[in-house]
């Protein structure tokens, strides 16, 4: 009976979900069938496909990793767009400077630049947080703008391609570009950096004294610093921790991915990864779960709209409901009579 309980607290959120999807699709009077069909395809169509899936999940899981160490003491990351693009100008400025390096020290110097700006750039609302009591969300929020501006003046002026007339940098060597795991494809071996730092993340939360002290902190932080936790000292390193993620996206994005930088690299992950950490229960095992099943509902969605021509929206809306749904869930409880309390 308690199985049956557990498992309709999932059921009945996914079952309201399926609800409003098929209600979309019959408000726009789409063919269910041939939109499912189509979503299917996208997914598992060929290998290319297949890629892409874990292509958009990889960012979403560095991203949501940080977010998850945030939320976990206390700390609400909003700012990881603009950490994204930070880390990702570190790595391109020493990409493009670092030609003629052997490939693996290159793409250490790029990854840890990212680290660096990443980190940095969080740590402005960290402190600001920890010292001042102010708003990590608003200040958040105000960086991403700067950050977002910072990477287009970049691409325009000291990160400029001369033989280019568009905004954006050189194209990396080869030795500044992530191998590629599957051929004919753009999956590249980020998602197993990716794999590597959840691991090492879980470790960290669960498996250590200062993991725990960063819990505690985001449990009750007055308890906390009554059994002589310093709380300030851990939401800044969970706030270091926390962009420092965020720009090895940023890394990962310009060096598997695009292999130059311009605008619009990033496409909303930071903000998305603010409910791949909440859907996740910002553990890392369930943050690799669900960017890959966004992952899945992206490239499923966009092949959906090229074969079935839905709206771009549509998307949108169904992670929405996904997203409000599966929060609710968690203030709704099963009684021994089977009646739901919220």
């Amino acid at each position: 009976m308690q199985r049956l309980k557990r498992s309709l607290n999932y059921l009945i959120p996914a079952g309201i979900v399926l609800a409003v999807i098929i209600v979309l699709l019959l408000i726009i009077g789409a063919d269910i069938g041939h939109v499912l069909n189509s979503f299917a395809g996208g997914l598992f169509g060929n290998r290319y496909q297949v890629g892409e899936i874990f292509v958009k999940a990889t960012p979403l899981l560095l991203v949501g990793l940080g977010c998850a160490i945030g939320f976990n003491c206390g700390l609400v990351n909003l700012g990881a767009e603009g950490q994204l693009y930070m880390g990702a100008v570190a790595a391109t400025a020493v990409a493009v400077n670092g030609e003629g390096m052997p490939k693996l020290l290159l793409l250490l110097l790029m990854m840890l630049a990212g680290i660096v700006a990443g980190g940095l750039w969080a740590l402005i609302p960290g402190i600001m947080k920890a010292k001042f009591g102010l708003s990590e969300v608003i200040m958040g929020l105000m960086l991403n703008y700067i950050a977002i501006h910072f990477n287009s003046l970049s691409i325009r002026t000291f990160l400029k391609d001369p033989d280019y007339p568009f905004p954006m940098s050189k194209t990396f060597s080869p030795a500044a570009q992530l191998p590629i795991f599957l051929e004919r494809t753009r999956f590249h071996a980020g998602f197993l950096i990716a794999l590597i730092l959840a691991f090492i993340i879980w470790v960290f939360l669960w498996k250590s004294p200062k993991g725990f002290e960063i819990r505690a902190c985001g449990c009750n932080p007055r308890a906390s610093h009554c059994v002589g936790i310093n709380v300030n000292r851990n939401l800044i390193m969970a706030s270091l921790f926390s962009g420092g993620l965020a720009g090895i996206a940023g890394f990962v994005e310009v060096a598997g991915v695009q292999h130059k930088l311009m605008d619009g690299i990033s496409s909303n992950y930071g903000y998305l990864a603010i409910m791949v950490a909440l859907l996740g229960k910002k553990h890392p095992f369930g943050v690799i779960i669900v960017s890959i099943l966004l992952g899945m509902l992206e490239i499923g969605g966009l092949a959906a709209q090229r074969q079935a021509g839905i709206p771009n929206s549509i998307t949108s809306v169904i992670l929405g409901a996904v997203v409000v749904v599966f929060l609710l869930r968690d203030r709704i409880a099963i009684n021994k009579q089977g009646v739901t309390n919220v």
